[in-house]
C-alpha cells in the first residue's frame, strides 16, 4: 500500500463497512472512532463485516480522535449528524492542505461542514445501504443501496472523479452526481417515513407498506417536497423512492413507487431504521432533529407550515426522554395531524 491514506472518521456502520471494503481492495486505511474498544479491535486486525452482502474480516491503523496523529488529504466523514459540528472541529487540525472531506451521511451535513471547513473542501455524498454496528469490530452489512458523490457544485473535478472511482471499489454501481443536493432532498424524503416507522416497532416494509398509513406517507413526504421545491431543488429517486410521484399526485406512479420501496426493505436484514435502533436497543439521543433542522430551517425561511415534520420531531425527542414509549400509538398521533391539516 504505497498510496496516501484515506482518513475515515467515524467506523460505526457506514465508515466502518466503507473502511473495511477500502481496505480489502487494498486501499491504505487510517480509521478514527470515539468507542475505544472498536478502535482497539480495528487496530487488531478484527474489523468483522458479515450478513448476506459479504463477510470477511479486515482491519487497519486504528485511533481515536485524541490518538490521532498526522494530516490526511483524503477524509470519509461518517458520523451522526448531530456530531458533525464537532468531528469537523476535531478533524480540521488532521485536514491537509488541498485536503477535501467527503460527507457520507444522513442529512443536510454539508451545509455544516461548509460553515466549518470551507465549502471548497466539502464533497457530497449519499448513501443508501443498510448497515448496522453491533459491537466493537461487528458491523453488520445488510443490502447494498445506492451510493452516489458529488461536488457541491456539480463541477467535474480531477479530485471527484477519484473519490467516484475509489468508491466503486466499495459500491461498483457508485454513482457520479452533478446534483449531488438533489439526492440529499431525496434521501430526506424518504427519510422522513424511515423516522416515523421508528416511533412503531413495525419493520420499515410493514410500515411503508401499510394502506391505512397512506395518509400519513404522502404527508410526511409532501411537507419534504414543498421545502425542497422552495429551495429550488428537483429530488432525485432511488431505490424505489419516486419523489415526482409524490409532487405530482399520480396515484398510480405513488402505489408503484410504495410498492418497490416494500420490496426493497423487504430483502434486508436489517429491517428496522437507525433512529429505531438508537431508541429501542442502543437507548441513546438520535440524529433526527439534527437531520431535520436545515429542512425545517429552510421551511420558516420561507414561510411554510411542517406541522407533521415537527411533530415527528418532538415524538422522536419525547421517546428519547423517557416521557414517550415506542409503539404506544404515536404513529396515530401523527395521523391525527394530517386529518386536522387536510379537514
Amino acid at each position: 500500500m504505497n498510496e496516501e491514506p484515506i482518513l475515515i472518521w467515524g467506523a460505526g456502520a457506514i465508515g466502518g463497512t466503507i473502511g473495511a471494503f477500502l481496505r480489502r481492495a487494498g486501499h491504505a486505511v487510517t480509521f478514527v472512532d470515539l468507542v475505544e474498544e472498536h478502535v482497539a479491535a480495528i487496530a487488531a486486525g478484527g474489523l468483522t463485516i458479515r450478513g448476506p452482502v459479504a463477510a470477511f474480516t479486515t482491519g487497519g491503523p486504528a485511533f481515536t480522535p485524541a490518538t490521532l496523529v498526522g494530516r490526511f488529504r483524503r477524509v470519509i466523514l461518517a458520523v451522526k449528524a448531530h456530531h458533525t459540528a464537532a468531528a469537523a472541529a476535531a478533524l480540521a487540525p488532521h485536514l491537509a492542505e488541498g485536503g477535501f472531506v467527503v460527507s457520507a451521511q444522513n442529512g443536510l451535513n454539508e451545509l455544516v461542514l461548509s460553515e466549518i471547513l470551507g465549502a471548497s473542501r466539502v464533497i457530497g455524498a449519499f448513501v443508501n445501504f443498510g448497515a448496522d454496528w453491533h459491537g466493537p469490530g461487528d458491523i453488520l452489512y445488510a443490502n447494498r443501496g445506492a451510493v452516489v458523490v458529488g461536488e457541491l457544485d456539480g463541477a467535474r473535478t480531477p479530485r471527484i472523479l477519484d473519490v467516484h472511482a475509489l468508491l466503486r471499489d466499495f459500491d461498483a454501481d457508485a454513482v457520479l452526481a452533478d446534483d449531488i443536493f438533489a439526492y440529499l432532498w431525496g434521501k430526506i424524503g424518504y427519510g422522513a417515513l424511515l423516522k416515523a416507522s421508528a416511533l412503531t416497532n413495525e419493520t420499515i416494509a410493514d410500515f411503508i407498506g401499510a394502506p391505512a398509513l397512506r395518509p400519513l406517507h404522502l404527508a410526511l413526504i409532501g411537507e419534504v417536497m414543498a421545502v425542497a421545491g422552495a429551495e429550488q431543488v428537483r429530488p432525485i429517486g432511488f431505490n424505489g423512492y419516486d419523489p415526482d410521484a409524490f409532487a405530482l399526485g399520480d396515484p398510480v406512479a405513488i402505489d408503484e413507487s410504495i410498492a418497490a420501496m416494500t420490496a426493497f426493505n423487504r430483502a434486508t436484514a436489517k429491517p428496522h431504521s437507525g433512529i429505531w435502533r438508537d431508541l429501542a436497543v442502543r437507548r441513546r439521543p438520535t440524529d433526527a432533529a439534527a437531520q431535520l433542522a436545515p429542512v425545517l430551517t429552510a421551511a420558516r425561511r420561507h414561510g411554510i407550515a411542517t406541522p407533521l415534520l415537527d411533530r415527528l420531531v418532538a415524538l422522536i425527542g419525547a421517546v428519547e426522554r423517557g416521557d414517550r414509549v415506542i409503539g404506544d400509538g404515536l404513529e396515530q398521533d401523527l395521523l391525527a395531524i394530517v386529518g386536522k391539516v387536510h379537514a
